[in-house]
């Protein structure tokens, strides 16, 4: 079956034509008319350029203009469209009732599971306790110092073994009687789970 490509080259060479010659002759540049005869649609411009060259040879060569554009439009590869027969609709995200409802679900549940594992982390951890009251090395003259301070507002504050109210914020505040000389005070904060938090002072009491 004849092609555009080798009737074009046929009709060339029956003339005796070499490109160079004829590139000149058709002002097509050589690696067009080189990619035409081989018909490397690859190398050649789009569709409506091809088809003005077509044209301009076929008259040149005396072929007419209608016989090479039928060869042409018979040779000349469709275009083709990447087009999936199958859309990957699935991967697109849609919204929906039921992933709202098991969106809300996940959300209560990690808001529930994190203040379970905050309330049991804070429930098996040693309470806080902070003394402001009195300092280390806090030198007096007086038989009575004050202990003040700060817990958690759980737990159960003994002061050289004496109890200490705690209010609602944790803070404790009660006075202890002292002796002369170095005096050491403990300060005991004891969680609901047995957890334990001590602190202690020594001060210098003076005579």
């Amino acid at each position: 079956m004849r092609t555009i490509g080798k009737t074009l080259k046929d009709a060339r060479i029956q003339k005796g034509i070499v490109l160079t010659d004829l590139a000149k002759i058709t002002k097509i540049k050589k690696d067009f008319l080189v990619a035409l005869e081989k018909e490397d649609w690859s190398k050649l411009p789009e569709y409506p350029v091809v088809a003005g060259f077509v044209k301009t040879l076929g008259n040149f060569f005396g072929l007419g203009e209608k016989q090479a554009m039928a060869l042409l439009r018979r040779d000349y590869p469709p275009k083709t469209l990447s087009v999936n027969p199958k859309p990957d609709v699935e991967n697109k995200f849609i919204w929906s009732p039921r992933k709202s409802f098991f969106t809300g679900i996940m959300i209560v549940f990690v808001f529930v599971a994190g203040y379970l594992l905050f309330q049991y982390t804070r429930f098996v951890s040693p309470p806080v306790l902070r003394v402001s009251e009195p300092l280390e090395n806090y030198s007096t003259k007086e038989t009575v110092v004050r202990v003040i301070g700060v817990t958690n507002p759980s737990s159960a504050v003994r002061v050289n073994n004496q109890p200490v109210t705690v209010d609602d914020n944790g803070n404790f505040e009660t006075e202890l009687e002292v002796l002369p000389g170095e005096f050491r005070i403990m300060v005991k904060s004891v969680s609901r789970s047995g957890k334990e938090t001590v602190v202690e002072r020594t001060i210098k009491v003076e005579e």
